[in-house]
């Protein structure tokens, strides 16, 4: 039975030797079968007719390889995959998102396909909580860099809604749709300033700041904002509405753009139903 694509094993195979490339199928086929990443249960299951030990040790080694990393292995494999995605210059919505299983905390980059968002790159932070600008910069610039021939749309929480980090996409010349904060400040009039959560947006409403300046202390300017609160449906009403700092020049795109977002929370249901 074929484990893997012929591009996925004609691009393996360039960097792996033959025992190390049929390791690597063996592992595949275990960990689609048992849903299983614990290296100790992988050496467990792993069908080689010597002791356990040896086998875990096998194992590490194996994973240890220099090859095998996101840019050497997974990102020539991407670029096969987004070319069957997507045309040649078309839209590509990427989703920067931070997750934590556990002790491990991820910063994790996805790009939105059919209502899914599919996994590009991630950096492990080792340490708790948000993530800085400088590893979110760290981690975009990878992936834009891998999506030079692409329109790129960087889609963030509120956790990227730093307004260094839209000053840095938009000097790449790169759209973006970062939700901010309700209590974030922004310049009604000269000098005059009003909370987000006070510009009087309610439930069923939608509006488009354009050209604001956004914070008291950073000040960045000619920032648009799309705002809107969902209206109550089948009895649900959404807590808050979103304020999204961008440079999309409508509130259509704007709001058609973000909404897709939501891929990653998708994506995040599929591990769990599927035992990741």
């Amino acid at each position: 039975m074929k484990v893997l694509p012929d591009f996925y094993q004609d691009h393996i195979v360039k960097h792996l030797t033959k025992p190390q490339y049929y390791m690597s199928i063996i592992l595949i086929s275990l960990i689609s079968e048992h849903r299983w990443v614990r290296l100790e249960e992988l050496a467990n299951l792993f069908p080689q007719p010597i002791k356990f030990e040896s086998r875990r040790k096998k194992l590490q080694r194996f994973l240890s390889l220099p090859a095998l990393n996101l840019e050497t292995i997974g990102f020539p494999i991407l670029s096969q995959l987004l070319l069957i995605f997507f045309d040649n210059k078309q839209v590509v919505e990427v989703i920067i998102d931070r997750t934590k299983w556990g002790c491990i905390n991820l910063l994790m980059v996805s790009f939105h396909y059919q209502n899914r968002a599919i996994p590009i790159y991630f950096e492990l932070l080792n340490k708790k909580g948000s993530s800085n600008l400088s590893e979110q910069q760290q981690v975009l610039y990878k992936v834009l860099d891998l999506l030079s021939n692409y329109q790129v749309v960087v889609l963030g929480d509120r956790e990227f809604c730093n307004v260094d980090l839209a000053s840095w996409l938009s000097s790449l010349k790169v759209y973006f749709c970062l939700r901010l904060r309700k209590n974030e400040y922004i310049e009604i009039s000269s000098d005059v300033w009003k909370k987000l959560r006070d510009v009087g947006l309610y439930p069923g409403m939608s509006l488009y700041l354009k050209g604001v300046k956004i914070t008291k202390t950073k000040g960045f300017q000619g920032a648009n904002i799309a705002c809107k609160w969902k209206r109550k449906y089948r009895g649900w009403q959404a807590e808050e509405g979103w304020f999204i700092i961008t440079n999309f020049v409508t509130l259509e795109l704007a709001l058609k753009a973000y909404e897709n977002r939501f891929g990653i929370e998708e994506m995040f249901r599929d591990f769990r139903w599927i035992q990741y």
